[in-house]
C-alpha cells in the first residue's frame, strides 16, 4: 500500500513545511511546464522521464559536434513561455536568446515557385499578388476570418477546461459562426483559387500531424497567430528552451529524474495515489500528471478495470496523426542560400494527402519540411558545417510498412529529391546522420501507433471529444501534451499546461 503521508513529508527546499507531492510523467514542453506551474502553487513536484535528458520529442541528439533538435523547431507565442519565467520569478530574457526570424519560412513548389512569409503583412500581400493578383482581395478577406479564428480557436478556447458536454454547448454559437465543420482546405479554397495558394494557406495541419482535407477550419487561425506573435528561434535550439525550464523547476526546489519509466499510474478507490516504474519502485503523490502520450496512458499505464471512457476498444478506434519520418545530417560545408525554414511541396498535394491518411501506403513522392537552423545560429554545428533535418509526413504503424526494410531506400529518395531541387551535390559533404521512423515513435517516445502527435486533431476529437485535461475515469490524474486539449504544437502543448490551474485541486485541499 501507498503511503501519502510519506509524499508530504519529503519537502523540498523550496518549500517552508510539508507540501503535497505531485508526480509528473514526461519531461516534454507540457510535463516541463506543468511542473513550472505546479511548484509556483507551492506543490513538490517530482519529473519523472524514461529517457536519458529532458525534452520527450524535444530532445536534442548530438552527434560530433552538430546538435539536431529531435521535434519542434518552431516557436511562437512567446508569451506562453515568458510567463513560465514569471510564475518561477524570473525573466525569459534571463536563459533564453530568443529571435524573430525573417522570413519565418520559404516555401518551394514543385515548380519552383517560391513563397516567402514573414511578420509584415504587407510583404505577404504582396507575395499573394506577385503569384496571383487576382486572389489579393480573398486573401484579405481570408486574413479577416483568420484573426477571428484565431480569436475564437486561441485566444478564448485554448486555456479552457472542456469537461463537461455543456462546455461544448457554450462555445457551440461560436463554432458554428466560423463553420468549424468545415475542413481548413475547403475554406481556403472558397477564399482564394489558386493552386500554390490554396495549399500555401492551408499546409499547416501537417506540421501538428493532421489533415487539412479534414481538420477543422479553426486551424486557418495559425495565418494570424504566426503574423501577430511571429516566427522564434532560441539560440541554441529548441533544446535551450528545455534547458530553461529544467532549470526553473530546480531552482523552485523541485527535481527531473531521468532514466525513470513509469509503468503504472497507481490507483485506490478511483483515484491515483501515484505511479509504479519499471523497476518496481513505487513512488507516492496526491496527484498525477502524464505528459505521456495520452492514448498510451489510457491503453498501457491504466489497469481496463479503472477505465470506464478510455477502454482499449475505444482507444484503438480513435484517429491519429500522421507517423514522421525525420533524417538529421551534417554537412562539412555551409550552403547560405537555404534559409532556416524550407517546405517543399512535391508534384501532389490531395492525392498525397489521401496515400498518407487514408489509403496509408509510402508513396513514391513526398513533401517535406527542411529545416536548417544554422542559418540563424551557427554554434548548433561546427565551424563552416550545417546542422539539417529533413522531415516528412508518412502514415503511421497501422500502415503495412516494414521500417526496418524501408528506412534506408526511403532516405535516399529524399536525398536524390534534395540534390535535385535543394542543394547540388550534398551528399558528399554529409558526415553525420541518423534516421528516425514511426517505428522509433512507438518504441522510444512510446506513442501510440508511431503517430508523432497524439490523436488526429479533427473536429470530433477535440475539445470535450479530445482526452480531458482533468481524467474523467480517475481522480486526481491530470493529462498535458498534445494528446489532450488543445492539442499538439508548442503553444497548444503550454496551453494544456495552463488548464491545470483551472482543474488542479489547491494545495490546501490536501495539508
Amino acid at each position: 500500500m501507498l503511503d501519502l503521508t510519506h509524499a508530504s513529508a519529503l519537502t523540498g527546499a523550496g518549500h517552508a513545511g510539508p507540501a503535497p507531492h505531485a508526480v509528473v510523467i514526461g519531461s516534454g514542453f507540457g510535463g516541463l511546464a506543468a511542473a513550472v506551474r505546479l511548484g509556483a502553487r507551492g506543490y513538490r513536484v517530482t519529473v519523472l522521464e524514461r529517457l536519458d535528458a529532458p525534452g520527450g520529442r524535444a530532445y536534442v541528439h548530438r552527434i560530433d559536434g552538430f546538435s539536431f533538435d529531435a521535434g519542434p523547431t518552431i516557436i511562437t507565442v512567446p508569451w506562453l513561455l515568458e510567463e513560465l519565467w514569471q510564475l518561477a520569478g524570473r525573466k525569459l530574457e534571463d536563459d533564453v536568446d530568443l529571435r524573430l526570424l525573417d522570413p519565418f519560412y520559404r516555401l518551394r513548389f514543385d515548380d519552383g515557385t517560391l513563397f516567402d512569409v514573414c511578420g509584415d503583412p504587407a510583404k505577404v500581400r504582396a507575395e499573394v499578388a506577385r503569384i496571383s493578383p487576382e486572389d489579393v482581395e480573398g486573401y484579405d478577406r481570408f486574413m479577416q476570418l483568420s484573426r477571428k479564428l484565431c480569436r475564437v480557436g486561441f485566444e478564448e478556447l485554448g486555456h479552457v477546461p472542456f469537461g463537461a458536454l455543456t462546455d461544448m454547448a457554450r462555445v457551440a454559437p461560436a463554432l458554428i459562426g466560423v463553420q468549424a465543420w468545415r475542413s481548413v482546405f475547403s475554406i481556403v479554397s472558397g477564399y482564394v483559387k489558386h493552386p500554390h495558394l490554396r495549399i500555401a494557406l492551408s499546409f499547416h495541419p501537417l506540421l501538428i500531424g493532421g489533415n487539412p482535407l479534414r481538420v477543422s477550419s479553426i486551424y486557418g487561425m495559425i495565418e494570424s497567430l504566426q503574423q501577430r506573435w511571429g516566427i522564434h528561434w532560441a539560440i541554441g535550439g529548441t533544446g535551450a528552451l528545455v534547458r530553461g525550464l529544467v532549470k526553473l523547476i530546480e531552482t523552485q526546489g523541485n527535481a527531473i529524474r531521468y532514466g525513470a519509466e513509469v509503468s503504472q499510474i497507481m490507483t485506490k478507490d478511483g483515484r491515483a495515489v501515484g505511479v509504479r516504474l519499471s523497476t518496481g519502485e513505487e513512488i507516492a503523490a496526491h496527484i498525477v500528471v502524464s505528459n505521456a502520450d495520452s492514448a498510451w496512458t489510457y491503453r498501457h499505464l491504466l489497469p481496463p478495470d479503472v477505465r470506464r471512457r478510455w477502454t482499449d476498444r475505444k482507444v484503438e478506434r480513435m484517429s491519429y496523426s500522421t507517423g514522421l519520418f525525420v533524417w538529421y545530417f551534417g554537412t562539412n560545408r555551409r550552403y547560405d542560400d537555404v534559409p532556416h525554414h524550407t517546405i517543399m511541396l512535391g508534384p501532389r498535394y490531395e492525392g498525397l494527402l489521401k496515400d498518407i491518411f487514408d489509403r496509408k501506403v509510402l508513396a513514391k513522392d513526398f513533401s517535406l519540411y527542411i529545416h536548417r537552423p544554422t542559418a540563424t545560429d551557427p554554434s548548433l554545428a561546427p565551424e563552416g558545417c550545417d546542422t539539417w533535418y529533413a522531415l516528412s509526413p508518412v502514415p503511421h504503424l497501422d500502415a503495412d510498412i516494414d521500417w526496418a526494410k524501408q528506412a534506408e531506400p526511403y532516405r535516399q529518395a529524399i536525398a536524390r529529391y534534395l540534390d535535385a531541387n535543394l542543394i547540388p551535390g550534398f551528399e558528399q559533404h554529409v558526415v553525420a546522420s541518423r534516421v528516425t521512423t514511426p517505428q522509433d515513435f512507438r518504441d522510444r517516445l512510446l506513442s501510440f501507433k508511431g503517430a508523432g502527435f497524439g490523436m488526429e486533431p479533427v473536429l470530433l476529437q477535440s475539445a470535450y471529444f479530445r482526452p480531458h485535461n482533468k481524467s474523467e475515469d480517475v481522480e486526481n490524474l491530470f493529462l498535458v501534451g498534445a494528446g489532450t486539449h488543445p492539442g499538439a504544437g508548442v503553444p497548444g502543448v503550454l496551453s494544456s499546461a495552463r488548464v491545470l490551474d483551472r482543474v488542479v485541486p489547491d494545495v490546501r485541499v490536501f495539508t
